[in-house]
């Protein structure tokens, strides 16, 4: 796989080098690839103190009272996760175990809590202080703006751990599929808090991809209650005014995408991506969060609803 491409932006700092938004050369690359990878976008003391802060939360919560639920993306005909600890974590911060961290036969936890999570989420961009004064930030604002948001609102924000050994392969998918708005308008703002590498399993993406995949399924609650699915999209299936190729391939080419801690990537909700399973000693934890069009259409079936509040809005 080549290298993707980088875009720098002038300066270390996130809120002053980068509260104008994106260059025109940034943007037009963006619009091509369907992402774009930004180095630097948060400074190593900022890197430090999200790393730490994740590491206090594994370290602290506790087993006792958890259901033990373990994220699954639905690999190998096993059903997507979609527990009611799960359904109820869009105002909240918990935490989700890989599926690897346990004993097939006794179910039984292999790993320390602190090497067995998957996943933190998926509302620390309002109840964690640290967490939040790195999103809704002059700089995503800016971003939102040069990506032509009217009103962006953020959502689904967590810390991804890649786990060593553990850390759970993550097939092909949009982002769109799991947040989706009529017409769709999801933008993923993945942060790196380690460095990113083939070996620990970083991100690939099948450039170009967002001009030529509809989102063709969803992720819903089930009607009734009792679980989540995938059901066919009946609304839009590519952004309002959006440019689409008439063709698609048979199969797509994926371009690694191998960053440094502080990089953040910019990824178009119908982009196809994925990740490879860490099969390496070393962890790969990221913060992520999601925006969407707050004048598109989110309806009561998406799997993650809005806390009583609204989803949190980035222009102030």
């Amino acid at each position: 796989m080549a290298p993707s491409r980088t875009s720098g932006l002038p300066g270390q700092g996130q809120q002053e080098g980068h509260r104008h938004g994106l260059t025109t050369e940034q943007l037009q690359s963006y619009n091509d690839d369907g992402y774009l990878i930004i180095p630097n976008a948060l400074d190593p003391s900022t890197i430090a103190l999200l790393l730490q802060e994740t590491k206090d939360m594994l370290s602290s919560f506790s087993v006792d009272d958890h259901p033990m639920t373990k994220f699954s993306t639905g690999e190998n005909d096993k059903d997507h996760v979609g527990d009611d600890y799960f359904l109820t974590s869009g105002d909240k911060i918990r935490f989700f175990f890989e599926e690897d961290a346990f004993d097939p036969a006794t179910g039984e936890l292999l790993k320390p809590k602190h090497r067995a999570i998957n996943k933190i989420g998926h509302y620390l961009h309002a109840l964690n202080p640290s967490f939040r004064d790195s999103t809704l930030t002059s700089s995503n604002t800016g971003f939102a703006r040069s990506l032509g948001f009217r009103d962006p609102q953020v959502l689904q924000s967590m810390v991804i751990c890649k786990q060593p050994e553990i850390g759970g392969k993550v097939p092909a998918h949009q982002d769109s599929t799991f947040l989706y708005t009529n017409p769709p308008s999801a933008v993923g703002f993945w942060i790196a808090l380690e460095d990113a590498t083939a070996e620990n399993g970083c991100l690939s993406f099948a450039k170009g991809s967002h001009r030529r995949s509809p989102v063709k399924s969803r992720f819903v609650r089930k009607r009734g209650g009792g679980g989540t699915e995938f059901v066919d999209v009946e609304g839009a299936r590519f952004p309002q005014d959006f440019e689409v190729e008439e063709w698609a391939r048979e199969e797509e080419v994926y371009t690694m995408g191998e960053v440094k801690a502080g990089t953040l990537v910019l990824i178009h909700g119908n982009l196809m991506h994925k990740s490879e399973k860490n099969a390496s000693t070393k962890s790969r934890f990221i913060y992520t969060f999601h925006v969407i069009e707050g004048e598109n259409e989110y309806d009561g079936r998406n799997w993650l609803q809005p806390p009583e509040i609204g989803f949190s809005k980035l222009y102030q």
